[in-house]
């Protein structure tokens, strides 16, 4: 997303955010601009679909980090799947798989793909998973049973 920030901004009127972000309610462009001048700062537009638009006085020079700061996408979610009749190597393989994607910040969904009657098997495996992986990871969700599959969803602990 390009910066609108001073001059750029062609609106008559914004919305005005201090330095600390506390509101100094709608004002005209030029008096916001003349305010950012009087306080050594940058005029920056944080929301252009906003009628005033929202703008934002910001230390000269850190304009770009500020937008930086607000673009941290949350981590996107990863699938690990599995079959009720483990074997303990797979199970091992499976758990650091979790393991690290926990460790790195992403939510992990665990998905047991079902047949026939196995529904208590699974409930079973992916409890001792949430078990095995307590001390790096909590359920977002409880262990949700649905026709053909198991899940659980473990988001990592915030450190």
């Amino acid at each position: 997303m390009a910066l609108i920030m001073n001059e750029k901004i062609k609106a008559s009127e914004v919305q005005l955010l201090d330095l600390d972000g506390n509101s100094l309610g709608e004002m005209a462009t030029k008096e916001a601009l003349k305010l950012a001048n009087e306080k050594v700062a940058d005029l920056v537009c944080t929301n252009i679909m906003q009628s005033p638009p929202l703008c934002q006085l910001v230390a000269r020079g850190k304009a770009k980090s500020v937008l930086k700061q607000g673009d941290q996408a949350p981590k996107k979610s990863k699938e690990i799947r599995l079959t009720p009749n483990i074997e303990q190597h797979d199970y091992d393989t499976k758990l650091n798989q979790c393991e690290k994607l926990l460790s790195s910040g992403h939510p992990v969904d665990l998905v047991i793909k079902l047949s026939g009657k196995q529904g208590e098997l699974a409930k079973k495996l992916l409890q001792q998973i949430i078990d095995d992986l307590k001390a790096i990871g909590k359920p977002a969700t409880g262990i949700q049973l649905s026709g053909k599959q198991a899940a659980v969803t473990l988001q990592p602990l915030i450190k």
